[in-house]
């Protein structure tokens, strides 16, 4: 009869891999990454080419417009989606830049970066919920 340990495995004397939080951690960056890579050059054609060149009205992006827009439960969906999963993709490309850069604390950084994004993911969320 097998008999599953929780650091070796039955049929070979090589220990069982650690539980790690790397697929949670790496699954928000690519999701991250995906969506900024995808919406931000949007983003920047539509506000920052589009209405300067007159390819848009200016009136699309009114004070009114906009927060009629943000007021919509499918709106705050996405918006949470979009700006959470980018600070998420931001806070691991700082932990490596911070590794590059000779920063070796690496539990610290990762404490740090990775618990701002999840407070300010929070924040976010309490936002969009209750305003």
């Amino acid at each position: 009869m097998n008999k599953l340990v929780d650091t070796q495995d039955p049929n070979t004397t090589q220990p069982l891999p650690k539980a790690s939080n790397k697929p949670i951690i790496w699954s928000l960056f690519a999701a991250g990454g995906t969506i900024t890579a995808l919406l931000i050059p949007i983003l920047v054609f539509v506000i920052a080419l589009a209405v300067p060149l007159g390819l848009l009205s200016a009136d699309l992006f009114s004070y009114a417009r906009l927060v009629e827009l943000a007021n919509n439960p499918l709106v705050k969906i996405i918006l949470f989606f979009v700006i959470s999963l980018s600070l998420w993709h931001a806070a691991h490309r700082l932990r490596i830049t911070a590794h590059d850069f000779g920063l070796r604390a690496d539990g610290f950084v990762m404490f740090f970066l990775y618990g701002l994004a999840a407070v300010t993911t929070m924040f976010l969320g309490w936002i969009l919920l209750f305003l």
